[in-house]
């Protein structure tokens, strides 16, 4: 098929920052972008050719949306998943396939998944509510510490708790969870696994990911991980083994623990570009993104080695800033060499809400990351 300059149609569900850095790469290719979102300032708006705003959730808006497109795509894994079924089975091409997003979208099937197949992952229980996770504690079944989530609509550290004591539940709501075992760990790493539906797969170095101890959000994503090379090994494997297993098309960002024994489990997954990988864009040879594309649209896979190392760090909302945002001292840090900021296009902050992130490449991953921090410190989004 030809996708290039000619009536092609790519459908995009989600209109975010993920949506956006995909675009950069079908405008450099001239493929024709349409895309589903429910706000009417998207970021994407900008960028694509035929912007429709919607419901996600929504079965006939999804299905509606996907007639119109040649093949479907998401950025998002919160979408309507039997509009998904229905499309695949009309013929239209849609991925990652409606069957892989099924095991994925709620945490609870995605950990199931991973005990059926042998996959490394920690112990946990899975709960219709929030009433019955804590019966099981008053009855010591279940013990704390541990790490409550919930199985739907969580993101960004939305929707994960560290349980230390029973208060630690008071503020939780009354929604199916799953409890799971606090694991020691050295390092939170992850793997962007790429594939096309011809089969052809290759992942992306192992990253490091630094984590802000109150939002429970990424601050920083290190390329490479500062770890042994046998241990980034083992995690690669067990990457390809869990894209295996999935099935999937397109990109697999696995997350996972690099445990005191150098053990490697993994948390979870996302089928779609991923925080992880927004390092690629200046630090790779191919952007996740690009391949992203080219492995949904059946073309060969591009080369996912770094040109350089690289350290991402994620520009989020002040603590106490709500409102239209301001990037405070950011035309200070364009005048560092390798330091490339994107800013998302969401108009309106909010505490730790992600509205950008900063890239820096350096031949030395050391002074990378002194950059970084320099670039933390320089930067705050306010109101």
């Amino acid at each position: 098929m030809n996708y290039f300059s000619s009536g092609f149609k790519l459908g995009i569900l989600g209109g975010g920052q993920l949506g956006k850095m995909m675009l950069f790469d079908t405008r450099k290719f001239d493929i024709q972008t349409y895309v589903l979102d429910p706000s009417e300032e998207a970021p994407c708006k900008i960028a694509c050719d035929k912007f429709f705003k919607g419901d996600l959730m929504d079965f006939e808006t999804v299905y509606n949306f996907g007639k119109q497109v040649d093949v479907l795509t998401f950025e998002i894994e919160l979408v309507n998943l039997a509009a998904l079924v229905k499309l695949e089975e009309e013929g239209l091409k849609v991925y990652p396939s409606p069957k892989t997003l099924k095991l994925i979208q709620n945490k609870g099937v995605q950990k199931d998944f991973y005990t059926k197949n042998n996959i490394p992952t920690a112990k946990y229980g899975r709960f219709n509510n929030l009433k019955s996770l804590i019966v099981d504690i008053l009855d010591s079944k279940t013990s704390m510490p541990f790490v409550w989530k919930c199985t739907e609509f969580g993101y960004d550290g939305n929707g994960v708790k560290v349980i230390r004591e029973i208060a630690d539940l008071d503020e939780l709501p009354n929604v199916e969870c799953i409890a799971e075992e606090m694991i020691p760990f050295k390092n939170e790493l992850a793997v962007i696994v790429c594939r096309n539906p011809s089969g052809e797969i290759r992942t992306y170095p192992v990253v490091e990911m630094e984590f802000h101890p109150e939002a429970n959000q990424v601050e920083y994503v290190i390329c490479p991980a500062r770890i042994d090379d046998k241990v980034a090994d083992k995690a690669r494997v067990i990457a390809l083994s869990v894209s295996e297993k999935f099935n999937h098309v397109g990109l697999l960002a696995v997350e996972m623990f690099q445990t005191e024994d150098d053990e490697i489990i993994v948390n979870e997954v996302a089928p779609r570009p991923h925080n992880s990988g927004h390092y690629s864009i200046e630090g790779s040879y191919t952007s996740q993104f690009e391949n992203h594309l080219r492995a949904i649209l059946d073309l060969p896979l591009g080369n996912t080695d770094s040109k350089v190392a690289g350290i991402m760090v994620n520009l989020v909302g002040e603590a106490g800033y709500s409102g239209n945002v301001i990037y405070e001292n950011i035309e200070k840090i364009l005048g560092w060499n390798g330091v490339t900021p994107h800013i998302y296009g969401k108009k309106q902050t909010r505490p730790f809400r992600k509205m950008g992130h900063v890239t820096i490449v350096n031949a030395d991953i050391k002074e990378a990351r002194r950059i970084a921090e320099d670039v933390k410190n320089t930067i705050r989004v306010i109101a």
